[in-house]
């Protein structure tokens, strides 16, 4: 007997991973959308219930249509019944949402939804495709404010690595300029995702249950690779937008063009983040964590990232500068790792530089920029000033030592990113 899918929201993670691949299976007979936007809800059913997601291949794009979806608006009441008996009917199930943060939000949120349907009596699993580590964790406990533990006994959460690229188009150029197909008939957005389809996921505890989705790759223990995503995969591709920005870049696939940034992104890759994730994880017998295998991942990220079919914006690539040069987070997070592991890392430092300067650019504000009232502008970045920006944006991280050391490391990078890409914008 064939699965039922239901997927919360419909983003480009769920068209173009969850609800893509669940379809391409060939083990799914029945997929549900549950999605609060109400004019993409009205859209896909007007569309004749069908999703297109373009996929990036490494020299095309390709279409694909996915038929015979139903979607639901948990806003809207008339909605509600056929949401809990498509719950309650799901095998697998997957949250792509923005954030953690919106699992318990409004009287019929994902969380409540859950607790009133699932019972414990069918075999049922969900992925939870946040970018958190501890997602289904955070998910679970959540629904466990509204039912008995002894309910879910048959319900598990997974967590999820996901590397893959995505985004919704809404430009109309590019959107005309690739060709590419609107979500649904009428649509003005296209989803556009790359074609990787490497997913790692939690070890399913279910007796005797086979996923659908069975190109998901299930480990035991997802902390390594959970860390290469951020201290690998992030870290150098937040470097290399910071830097590509500096040299005026508009689409990451540039860097294809650009023999210094190229070389940045590989040494990142093999000396520092590589180095010291093989050094930390040299007793785990995984393909990935050997000098080979890590070549091959950051060398074909190099390529994924830059993919020209993709349309990456350098600008889409900064974003969000403050969380991204948290203490905890990817920079500054490979940085401190390096550390512990005898690595230095001077290349992604020159990323934090950037950083610093994609910040007073955009003139975002933080109180150490409010407190600099002469810093115009990145010719007037100064050793002093990006002290004071970077101890403002881990003033609430937990002091571990290694604050000094850390921008020490930032610093001794700062002639050399002054001297090759401040001096450009002169």
């Amino acid at each position: 007997m064939k699965k039922k899918f239901l997927g919360f929201g419909l983003g480009a993670i769920q068209s173009g991973l969850m609800l893509l691949e669940s379809f391409k299976s060939g083990n799914f007979e029945k997929f549900v959308i549950v999605e609060i936007n109400n004019e993409l809800v009205k859209a896909v059913r007007n569309g004749r219930n069908t999703v297109t997601v373009n996929i990036a291949t490494g020299n095309a794009i390709v279409k694909f249509t996915i038929p015979d979806i139903e979607i639901y608006n948990p806003l809207n009441s008339e909605d509600i019944p056929a949401i809990n008996n498509a719950i309650k009917e799901a095998d697998e199930l997957a949250t792509a949402i923005p954030s953690v943060n919106f699992y318990d939000v409004g009287e019929n949120s994902i969380a409540k939804l859950l607790a009133k349907n699932i019972d414990g009596k069918k075999p049922q699993i969900l992925y939870a495709s946040e970018n958190n580590n501890y997602a289904a964790e955070i998910l679970f406990k959540n629904i466990l404010q509204y039912t008995d533990k002894s309910h879910l006994n048959n319900f598990q959460i997974l967590n999820t690595v996901i590397g893959k690229m995505s985004g919704i188009i809404q430009d109309k150029k590019i959107i005309k300029e690739l060709a590419l197909s609107p979500i649904t008939t009428g649509s003005s957005s296209a989803f556009l995702v790359e074609e990787f389809n490497h997913i790692i996921i939690s070890k399913i505890k279910l007796p005797e249950f086979r996923k659908g989705i069975e190109v998901f790759v299930e480990k035991e223990n997802l902390l390594p690779f959970e860390e290469a995503k951020l201290f690998g995969h992030n870290a150098v591709h937040s470097m290399l937008g910071y830097l590509a920005h500096l040299k005026g870049y508009k689409y990451m696939s540039e860097i294809k063009r650009d023999r210094e940034l190229w070389e940045y992104g590989e040494r990142a890759f093999r000396k520092e983040s590589g180095a010291f994730l093989l050094r930390k994880y040299k007793t785990l017998n995984e393909e990935l964590f050997t000098e080979k295998g890590f070549t091959f991942y950051g060398d074909d990220l190099l390529k994924r990232m830059t993919n020209p079919f993709l349309r990456d914006e350098v600008n889409r690539i900064c974003r969000d500068p403050l969380r991204k040069l948290g203490y905890d987070d990817r920079l500054i997070g490979t940085i401190r790792e390096g550390l512990k592991q005898g690595v230095t890392a001077t290349t992604l430092a020159k990323g934090v530089i950037g950083g610093i300067c994609f910040i007073v650019n955009n003139k975002i504000k933080t109180n150490a920029t409010k407190s600099l009232p002469a810093l115009e502008n990145i010719k007037q970045l100064d050793e002093k000033s990006i002290k004071s920006i970077l101890f403002q944006i881990w003033k609430d991280a937990e002091d571990d030592g290694m604050k000094n050391r850390v921008l020490d490391i930032v610093l001794s990078q700062f002639e050399e990113v002054k001297e090759k890409f401040i001096k450009l914008t002169e």
